[in-house]
């Protein structure tokens, strides 16, 4: 991957966004042409959706692209019980009466940060409908409480993730919600890549690494035969955290890897026999 470039941050005269700058460069080791498609639509700021499976580094290229363009980020952890309020901001009371609150969604558009909504579809629909006059030719959200409209600064962008692989019919996005984005698919990372990967997230060696992604090979090849989803590249760098520590490696993939993902005693054991063979 090419040196990072980064573009310079854009002055917060009141400091409302510094908390959520990305002050460090995360480590994200692209895989194909990601970095250059997400520039490309953040520079006609078009809406993005990230879509692939749990723990294969979506999230982490988010914080890598909003450091890389010296942009803020709001990250929002999406969930069943989430309403359009905690988005879009309500009414507080204090002391002094009534104030009103800026929503992160609000916060973000109103002063020129990236939205990130992670999982986007564990919030129930009606909530999800918020979002749609940011994402057209309007770029503006109505604070219906305050008899306000936010027309969204210039460099906000709004960017969704989902796991496509756990939906239903009765849990996924509306076409007129999908429409509205841009898309990149996220998928693990090729065996040597996600072993680099795990090595440098974790301190292992890189022997050590490549065991662990050939033990989530195993798994994933079990998607939809007693698994509902393979081991994750996040979960890689657990188990190898636990190893840099001096846990065996065995104790630590039965920790970190199988004990997390099935409660099925065949299951366990079928995942047990395979970390044998590596550890």
């Amino acid at each position: 991957m090419p040196a990072a470039s980064r573009s310079a941050p854009v002055p917060d005269v009141d400091g409302a966004l510094d908390a959520y700058r990305v002050g460090t460069e995360p480590y994200y080791r692209s895989v194909a042409d990601e970095v250059a498609l997400y520039e490309a639509a953040y520079s006609v700021r078009l809406p993005m959706m990230l879509k692939g499976p749990t723990g294969c580094g979506k999230t982490r290229f988010v914080e890598y692209m909003a450091w890389r363009l010296g942009r803020p980020l709001v990250t929002v952890s999406c969930n069943e019980d989430m309403t359009a309020s905690d988005l879009v901001g309500r009414y507080l009371l204090d002391a002094e009466g009534t104030r009103w609150q800026d929503g992160p969604l609000a916060m973000a558009a109103r002063l020129g940060a990236i939205c990130y909504l992670d999982e986007v579809v564990e919030a129930r629909q009606d909530t999800t409908v918020a979002i749609h006059p940011l994402t057209d030719a309007r770029r503006m959200l109505p604070l219906e409480k305050k008899g306000e409209i936010i027309h969204a600064h210039p460099d906000f962008q709004l960017v969704i993730s989902y796991n496509p692989g756990y939906q239903s019919l009765m849990k996924d996005l509306k076409q007129s919600t999908k429409q509205r984005f841009a898309a990149l698919d996220f998928q693990y990372p090729p065996a040597d890549v996600e072993s680099e990967i795990v090595a440098h997230e974790s301190g292992v060696a890189v022997d050590i690494a490549r065991n662990l992604v050939h033990i989530a090979e195993r798994s994933r090849n079990l998607k939809g035969h007693g698994l509902d989803e393979g081991l994750s590249t996040r979960m890689l760098i657990y188990a190898g955290s636990l190893i840099a520590q001096g846990v065996g490696a065995a104790e630590a993939c039965r920790m970190a890897l199988v004990r997390p993902i099935t409660d099925d005693p065949d299951m366990r054991d079928a995942l047990d026999a395979t970390v044998t063979t590596y550890f």
